[in-house]
């Protein structure tokens, strides 16, 4: 049976090509992946080749926000057993350096990351992992919802840098999946308030289906309200600054959008209130505390996932982001070649 990828090939160029069976070494286990969440790093590197440092030279496969079942593990491996439904976390770090020592894992100089070049991705029917990225799924989970956990994690590892407390008031500024996801993080750790601010209609629509107060981006609907924290999603020129200073005395804010320009921050508020800003690099041990919220219901995700694509189509799914305004969430099956 033969191990099917969806590999860029060049820019804006996704070929499906035959790779390796893989074998489980000791500590390792393959999972067969079932569903694979679109991120906009995946674009990214489709469309340009590169995000900041990270530079695609050559061929890659793409995808990192995946879930799947365990189909076979290696020697020593004690967490999972084969016919588990589970969650990836796509980070393999070295466990060794200071990082690592100190449980800064996500910060390791040396982390391997599924879709971060030169690490392959999860577009591929049969995947293999270091064990200790997987998390056992509960059977009233979907894959769509395990492949899900990771940019929720990113929303809940933001919340984490800010020490959102219960009772907080909340602005998530930027309304996509991160944003959206980052509101719910919020409120399942006790906000007190949470709004969302975007520029689409649609998505603002979405986040007040979900109980969220929106507010269209530059136009507040009380321009004097002050929030305890900013979790700013949207990476938008000058959306940080005008967060900023929208923050109470003492407030606290995460960044989480990526910026592809400098920004210029309003300095002489943020000395006066005592303004803290937290920058935010992926997360770490988020996976068990986002499949229990999941699981529970406290994390709503309906109208997340909004479309569906076989392995064959994953340039569509690439592309439908930019090509459909009711986009939010695509989804690649890889057994359906």
């Amino acid at each position: 049976m033969p191990n099917l990828a969806a590999v860029m090939t060049a820019l804006e160029t996704i070929e499906v090509q035959q790779r390796p069976e893989p074998v489980a070494g000791p500590g390792e286990a393959v999972v067969a992946i079932r569903a694979v969440g679109v991120c906009g790093s995946d674009v990214s590197y489709y469309r340009y080749g590169r995000i900041g440092p990270f530079v695609v030279d050559g061929d890659i496969i793409l995808g990192h926000e995946t879930s799947g079942d365990v189909i076979a593990v290696g020697e020593g491996v004690i967490n999972v057993v084969v016919g588990d439904r589970v969650a990836i976390e796509p980070s393999e770090p070295d466990w060794t350096c200071t990082q690592c020592r100190a449980g800064r894992y996500h910060l390791c100089p040396n982390l391997r990351f599924l879709a971060t070049p030169p690490v392959d991705g999860a577009l591929i029917q049969r995947l293999l992992v270091d064990a200790r990225t997987l998390f056992v799924m509960p059977a009233s989970m979907t894959y769509e919802e395990g492949a899900l956990v990771e940019p929720l994690s990113v929303g809940l590892w933001g919340c984490q840098r800010v020490g959102l407390r219960p009772g907080d008031d909340v602005l998530v500024t930027g309304a996509g999946p991160v944003g959206l996801l980052a509101a719910e993080s919020a409120r399942a750790l006790g906000a007190r308030t949470v709004t969302v601010t975007d520029i689409s209609e649609f998505r603002l629509e979405l986040a007040s289906k979900h109980g969220f107060a929106v507010e269209q981006s530059g136009n507040p609907s009380d321009p004097d309200r002050r929030f305890d924290v900013l979790l700013e999603c949207s990476g938008g020129p000058g959306v940080l600054a005008a967060g900023l200073e929208r923050l109470a005395p003492a407030g606290r804010a995460a960044v989480i959008g990526i910026s592809k320009v400098n920004a210029d921050l309003p300095l002489h508020t943020l000395n006066w209130n005592e303004i803290t800003i937290s920058l935010v690099s992926r997360y770490q041990n988020t996976w068990p505390l986002g499949i229990a919220l999941i699981a529970s219901g406290r994390v709503n995700l309906e109208g997340v996932h909004t479309h569906s694509f076989p392995l064959s189509r994953t340039a569509d799914a690439l592309n439908v982001g930019s090509s459909d305004p009711t986009a939010v969430k695509a989804m690649i099956y890889p057994q359906e070649a």
